[in-house]
């Protein structure tokens, strides 16, 4: 049984996203969606929050589940017993940085494999980052997200501006 970790942030989770995962199922018997603790990036959602969407997304597709992790990648993807991590590419310049990380997670875990997927053409525009910049301004973000995330991120740009932090 080959099992692939796709590790991110996943803030919010994109139809990116989702499109590669269930790609990937027809390549790898199961996948673990990796919503990483420990990032360089202010959330705009907690972990368990990222958590949550994302097993509401993928609760009917059999093989993919999520879980958080924190620390070295190699070092969850050596724990969880797989021997592959997941990335997708959308554009040359994602795979500058990809082509990087890869090389570095050779040289610490060899026995560990990165196999990278191209993004459907329809998404390759889309970013976590961009969707939140577009929610943020009230933009129709309808067919970017899965429909169950879209309310969270609506919600929570409500609440920031009720603050006063958006």
């Amino acid at each position: 049984m080959t099992t692939a970790i796709y590790p991110g942030t996943f803030d919010p989770l994109t139809n990116g996203h989702v499109s590669l995962v269930r790609r990937a199922c027809s390549v790898f018997d199961r996948i673990i969606v990796a919503v990483a603790r420990d990032t360089t990036k202010k959330p705009l959602f907690t972990i368990e929050e990222r958590v949550a969407m994302a097993r509401e997304v993928f609760a009917f597709d059999k093989g993919v589940e999520v879980e958080d992790f924190a620390g070295l990648l190699v070092n969850y993807v050596d724990r969880k017993g797989a021997g592959v991590i997941l990335r997708g590419l959308r554009a040359v310049s994602d795979f500058e940085y990809e082509f990087q990380m890869a090389l570095m997670n050779r040289r610490l875990n060899r026995d560990i494999q990165t196999v990278f997927l191209m993004t459907d053409y329809k998404w390759m525009y889309l970013s976590s980052t961009i969707v939140k910049e577009a929610a943020k301004h009230g933009a129709n973000i309808k067919g970017m997200i899965p429909d169950a995330i879209v309310p969270h991120l609506y919600a929570r740009f409500a609440e920031l501006d009720a603050a006063g932090r958006s």
